[in-house]
């Protein structure tokens, strides 16, 4: 009888071993981690509301070209940066952070102007065209033209133009090369007499061959 006892003693300590071991194997509580793992890996990472239509967990958001939750998001804007991770930042000198600090000025002394172009912004200089003056006035910038006619060398007449200026010279006077001191015209070249042509200075004179007199006209010869 004892032996009979161990023997059934040691068949109950199987049985009960296996149903132990058999119930951990089919714990139904693991099968939702599970399942959201398999979600998780189809949608892409960050996603922390699979259900919802955005999904993305806090400091992502859905980025245009994959549309999955890849984008990072800095609050605080990264300036001449960029967005790395959710509120971190790298910034052009290498350092990280949650923002980047902005440049040191560099406008002059009419200060600066944003220019903004597909979403990203810059400091410009405020500056007029050459030949205008900058002013400052209620309404803002104004550039007004400068007169250089005030300061201008020109030999003959000066006339003022938007942005710039212009010489002239008088009849029978045309600009040289340098465009503001004046120099005689050769009319000669135009070929105005009928035989022969002698420029002067301002003007010219028609003469003819021996054997013509010059007409009326002073440039034919008859």
């Amino acid at each position: 009888p004892p032996v009979m006892l161990v023997e059934l003693l040691f068949q109950a300590a199987c049985v009960s071993l296996f149903l132990s071991s058999g119930q951990g194997r089919v714990y139904p509580a693991r099968k939702k981690p599970a399942s959201f793992a398999v979600e998780r890996r189809r949608v892409g990472p960050h996603v922390c509301f699979p259900g919802s239509s955005g999904g993305c967990c806090p400091g992502w958001m859905l980025s245009p070209g994959s549309g999955k939750c890849t984008l990072p998001l800095c609050s605080f804007g990264c300036g001449g940066g960029s967005c790395i991770a959710p509120n971190l930042c790298m910034c052009p000198d290498g350092e990280q952070g949650i923002t980047c600090p902005e440049p040191p000025g560099t406008c002059g002394e009419y200060g600066c102007d944003l220019s903004c172009n597909h979403g990203g912004c810059q400091e410009v200089a405020r500056v007029c065209p050459v030949g205008f003056s900058m002013a400052e006035t209620a309404n803002g910038v104004r550039c007004t033209d400068i007169d250089e006619c005030q300061s201008a060398a020109c030999e003959g007449t000066c006339v003022n133009t938007e942005g710039g200026f212009a010489c002239e010279c008088g009849a029978g006077r045309e600009l040289s090369t340098d465009r503001r001191s004046c120099r005689d015209t050769d009319e000669c070249q135009a070929t105005p007499c009928q035989h022969r042509c002698e420029n002067s200075v301002g003007s010219y004179r028609c003469s003819c061959r021996p054997g013509y007199h010059l007409h009326g006209n002073r440039h034919s010869c008859v």
